[in-house]
């Protein structure tokens, strides 16, 4: 009985499988993959009746030198609310675009990028990566309607605390789409 060699696709199929198995290639994959999904798909604004109309609220936290930090959500400004980690790959492959999103309209809403990891492994990742971004770390629990499991979760909120834009999973933040919707927010 002569034995069947394998063809190009199941070695190819087994090379995959293996580099997704190994730490150091899993991760660059994984980002990969998530930055071909950004390229796919742009957050829009949802719906009028899918947004959600949060209670106002003061967002208590920390920054990673562990100066308090408040902000208020839904009390007169545009709000870019962000639950991430720097251990996920769909979460390190949308930071590009939100640093982009934030060397624009830093001046002219509130962006709150929040982690629970700890501080100097952030401060060690954004010096890195050379991004400025406020990132912070929570003091209360995450608002009912904000909670999610999945990261990166990602809410463009209005001045007046209305969810106008939710997003799971990285995506491209810095679209003509996000800025146009966030141009009119923030003169409203």
């Amino acid at each position: 009985m002569k034995e069947k060699k394998p063809d190009l696709s199941t070695i190819i199929f087994a090379i995959v499988i293996i580099l997704m198995i190994v730490p150091q290639t899993r991760m660059p994959i994984q980002e990969g993959l998530s930055k071909i999904r950004m390229v796919l798909f742009s957050p829009s604004k949802m719906d009028e009746e899918e947004q959600i109309q949060l209670e106002p609220f003061t967002y208590r936290l920390t920054a990673l030198d562990g100066t308090p930090v408040n902000v208020e959500i839904g009390n007169g400004n545009v709000t870019f609310l962000s639950y991430w980690a720097t251990w996920c790959p769909p979460c390190r492959a949308e930071l590009p675009s939100i640093q982009e999103l934030y060397n624009d309209y830093g001046d002219k809403m509130d962006f709150v990028l929040i982690t629970n990891e700890d501080p100097e492994v952030i401060q060690t990742f954004l010096d890195k990566k050379q991004y400025n971004l406020p990132v912070v770390l929570p003091q209360m629990e995450t608002p009912a309607p904000l909670f999610e499991r999945t990261i990166p979760t990602n809410y463009i909120i209005d001045k007046k605390g209305k969810v106008v834009i939710k997003e799971q999973g990285a995506t491209d933040w810095y679209s003509d789409k996000v800025r146009k919707t966030l141009d009119v927010l923030v003169e409203e």
